[in-house]
């Protein structure tokens, strides 16, 4: 019996789409006390609500120049593991596609982080299914010289 990687791959990338995106969410959870503005995939930060402005929530410490301690946290630094570096790398032109769905849907008020859940499983199982489809065309090409010349 033969597999089928056209039906395979989708699967398998599926699959690691949402065990990223459960290790997204727990971590998510984890550095928000409350329900925060920005969700972080991965390294990628998506903004729930693309035309707020962004404004700053610290106090300013113009006033007081001796024992200031206040500061914004602007960005969060995420090292993206072994799962999500294959998954980005392997499904880059997915990847490519959605972020620029996403951003042209953020202009339109679309949160990015429902545009990107909705659009990525999508777009990698479209990507994975043609990977998989020239996998099986290459390889029933190839079985067919290799019956022509062996008869």
């Amino acid at each position: 019996m033969r597999l089928h990687w056209r039906l395979v791959l989708p699967v398998v990338g599926l699959m690691l789409f949402t065990s990223e995106t459960y290790h997204s969410v727990r971590f998510n959870r984890e550095i928000h006390q409350s329900p925060h503005r920005y969700f972080w995939w991965s390294s990628i930060r998506l903004d729930s609500d693309p035309l707020k402005p962004r404004t700053s929530n610290a106090p300013s410490c113009a006033a007081e120049t001796t024992n200031c301690t206040t500061w914004d946290l602007q960005q969060v630094w995420i090292d993206p593991g072994l799962l999500a570096r294959s998954l980005m790398i392997s499904a880059l032109p997915a990847f490519l596609a959605g972020a620029v769905l996403v951003s042209a849907e953020a202009h339109f008020g679309v949160s990015q982080v429902s545009g990107f859940m909705i659009s990525m499983p999508l777009l990698i199982f479209t990507w994975y299914y043609f990977i998989g489809w020239l996998v099986d065309r290459w390889w029933r090409r190839r079985s067919q010289r290799s019956q022509g010349t062996g008869a």
